[in-house]
C-alpha cells in the first residue's frame, strides 16, 4: 500500500485517566492488605509500630491499589467512547507515552517509553485515548512482552485499522536492583499486526519513533 503518511503525534499527554490523582481508595481492601504488610514488616525484622513506620502498611496497601487499578479498566470501551468515523487513510502515531507497570514475578516497577501507531479504516480515536489504553494495561501485574501485545491487540479488535504496531522500551527494576544488577540495560518489545509486517511500512514507524527520546 503506498500512502503519503502524516504523522499525528501527542508528546504531552496531561489530565487523562491513570496519570491523574486518584485519592478514591475501598476502605475494606485497604485494611486488608495493610495487616498483611504488617505481617511482612514483621517477619522481614522490623517494627512495625515504631514511629516511621505506623502508618506504611496503610500507605503501602493505598500505593498498590492505585498502581494495579488498571484492573478496574475496560481498555477496549476507553477506545469506543471517542471513535468517529472518518476517511483519514495514513499512518497515525502518538509516541513517547509514559509507561509505568509492576512486573509480576517480584513487583518491581517496569518503566519507560511506548510507541503506538495505526492506519485507519473508517474509524479514528481520539488521540489521548490511545495512552489511556496503555495505561489501563500497564496498571497491572504486567510482563513486557504480554503487555505489549495486550495494547496492540486492543487497538485492533476494537478499530479493525488497516494495521497497529506497538513498541515499548522499558528499564526494569527487578534487572537493576537485584539479580544481575546491570543499570542501563533496557529491554525493547514490539507487536504488528496488517499492514506493518509490510517491511516498508514497519520500517518508515520504526525510523518515525527513532527521533523520540530515549529512555531514563
Amino acid at each position: 500500500m503506498a500512502l503519503n503518511r502524516k504523522m499525528l503525534e501527542e508528546n504531552e499527554m496531561n489530565g487523562y485517566a491513570g496519570y491523574a490523582r486518584n485519592d478514591q481508595y475501598n476502605p475494606a481492601i485497604i485494611r486488608r492488605i495493610a495487616e498483611h504488610y504488617r505481617v511482612i514488616l514483621t517477619e522481614i525484622g522490623e517494627n512495625p509500630d515504631r514511629e516511621g513506620l505506623k502508618k506504611t502498611p496503610e500507605r503501602v496497601a493505598k500505593a498498590l491499589q492505585f498502581l494495579t487499578h488498571g484492573y478496574e479498566l475496560d481498555p477496549a470501551q476507553i477506545l469506543r467512547d471517542a471513535m468517529f468515523r472518518e476517511e483519514y487513510q495514513q499512518m497515525v502515531i502518538v509516541r513517547d507515552i509514559e509507561l509505568y507497570s509492576l512486573c509480576e514475578h517480584h513487583v518491581l516497577p517496569f518503566f519507560g517509553k511506548c510507541h503506538v501507531a495505526y492506519i485507519p479504516n473508517g474509524h479514528i480515536v481520539g488521540l489521548s485515548k490511545i495512552p489511556r489504553v496503555v495505561d489501563a494495561f500497564a496498571r497491572r501485574l504486567q510482563v513486557q512482552e504480554r503487555l505489549t501485545v495486550e495494547i496492540r491487540n486492543c487497538i485492533e479488535e476494537t478499530l479493525k485499522p488497516v494495521g497497529v504496531a506497538v513498541v515499548i522500551e522499558a528499564q526494569h527494576m527487578c534487572m537493576v536492583m537485584r539479580g544481575i544488577q546491570k543499570q542501563h540495560s533496557i529491554a525493547s518489545t514490539s507487536a504488528f499486526t496488517g499492514e506493518f509486517n509490510s517491511e516498508k511500512t514497519r520500517a518508515e514507524f520504526m525510523r518515525l519513533i527513532a527521533r523520540a527520546n530515549p529512555v531514563g
